[in-house]
């Protein structure tokens, strides 16, 4: 497995998101000795960046990530966010210094660890300064707590306060094929202040695996039954996406899934996305897009390929984006 960096943080060009073991997808939450093989397969394979976070569950997929990284613990860089889970009582996201001081003592608790090597705020609170969120963060720095910071879903301006701060490592945000509007703003801020790329459900929240073709398989709880671009007309819609995809993976000696990955790796250094998964075959079919080139004639068809139809999120949840 090849590596890259995320502001000085040296990481596997493929991490491992680790969320949907626990929430929010199709089997979340079942099978956990099976997740945790594969979390066990991704670090015999060269995977060392793990992902997670408090919601997740919430806590339960730390205790799972905690638990299987016992005694291997040296091996990885282990990420996880605070600040949509408030031990404070405020509603919403909650960045106060605070919150973030309880939140971390017990994601170290429950990922077994004496430091978290990136931590993330989940979710940027509107009523907290993040130079005040950002300087709590630093004096975790400072204490051996954390050793790199992180922001999820932050606007280019927020970016830049809270890098003013202290440095800034990562930014987690959707990025994939049919997700692309980071590279307005986002993408050249973080080039610009030499800052990497965390791209979550790089696909697509599995659709561009050409495995969703309706929702019949999925769970009455999946989260992605309220999702606007899977719901309606615009499933239908983005079908052709999927399908334009397909068409290239098949012209490439690949799966979808990889050609979707290989696309991220080939915009530039200091991106790693972190594909999720539960199954080991799907792990070593998504690591295997680390060995993937794409022509220049493949890249310029993904370039062109048609854009998503529907928001990527619902109403609420765009609404605690870009801030």
């Amino acid at each position: 497995m090849q590596v890259t960096s995320l502001g000085g943080l040296e990481v596997s060009r493929i991490g491992l998101g680790a969320m949907g073991m626990s929430a929010y997808y199709t089997g979340a939450g079942r099978e956990e000795a099976e997740s945790v093989r594969t979390i066990h397969r991704a670090l015999d394979l060269g995977v060392t960046h793990l992902d997670t976070a408090e919601v997740y569950g919430p806590y339960v997929n730390e205790e799972l990530v905690g638990r299987a990284i016992k005694g291997r613990r040296d091996g990885v860089v282990l990420a996880t966010k605070f600040g949509l889970v408030s031990h404070t009582g405020r509603p919403g996201p909650d960045g106060t210094p605070a919150n973030i001081r309880a939140a971390v003592e017990g994601s170290l608790r429950r990922l077994g660890t004496d430091r978290i090597d990136l931590y993330y705020q989940h979710r940027i609170d509107p009523g907290t300064p993040v130079e005040e969120t950002v300087g709590a963060l630093s004096a975790l720095v400072a204490a051996g707590k954390v050793r790199h910071i992180g922001l999820s879903e932050a606007s280019a301006a927020t970016i830049r306060r809270a890098h003013a701060v202290h440095p800034v490592s990562a930014v987690q945000t959707e990025y994939s094929l049919w997700t692309r509007d980071l590279e307005a703003d986002v993408l050249p801020t973080l080039r610009e202040l030499g800052i990497g790329l965390v791209p979550y459900s790089p696909l697509g929240h599995g659709f561009l695996t050409g495995g969703i073709r309706s929702l019949d398989g999925l769970d009455a709880g999946d989260w992605r039954r309220t999702n606007p671009r899977f719901t309606g007309d615009n499933l239908t819609r983005n079908l052709r996406i999927v399908d334009q995809v397909g068409e290239i993976a098949v012209d490439a000696g690949a799966t979808p899934a990889q050609v979707a990955l290989a696309w991220l790796l080939a915009q530039g250094e200091g991106i790693a996305p972190i594909p999720g998964t539960r199954r080991v075959d799907r792990l070593e079919e998504n690591i295997a897009a680390d060995g993937l080139r794409l022509t220049a004639d493949h890249l310029a068809r993904l370039a062109d390929l048609t854009p998503a139809s529907g928001a990527r999120h619902a109403e609420p949840d765009m609404a605690a984006i870009d801030r």
